[in-house]
């Protein structure tokens, strides 16, 4: 996730509002409002999502995440 504005480079907490297009262009709430469409690709801005685990809690999810996948590869 982009810590910075691209237009006005305000910061953007992870858990603060920002908006991104398809190419993860980020913006801030006023900048997102004033331009209304990404101004790179003229794309849809939308709300982006908000992460509720930190690297912790997604690492210890890793092993059951593994063996679906290795599962998947041997066609179980």
């Amino acid at each position: 996730m982009k810590a910075a504005c691209e237009l006005c480079s305000a910061a953007l907490e992870p858990a603060g509002a920002a908006w991104i297009c398809s190419y993860e262009c980020t913006y801030c709430d006023e900048c997102a409002q004033r331009v209304g469409t990404c101004p790179n690709c003229a794309g849809e801005l939308v709300p982006r999502p908000r992460r509720t685990t930190g690297a912790t809690a997604i690492a210890t999810r890793l092993p059951a995440r593994l063996a679906r996948n290795v599962g998947r590869l041997l066609g179980r």
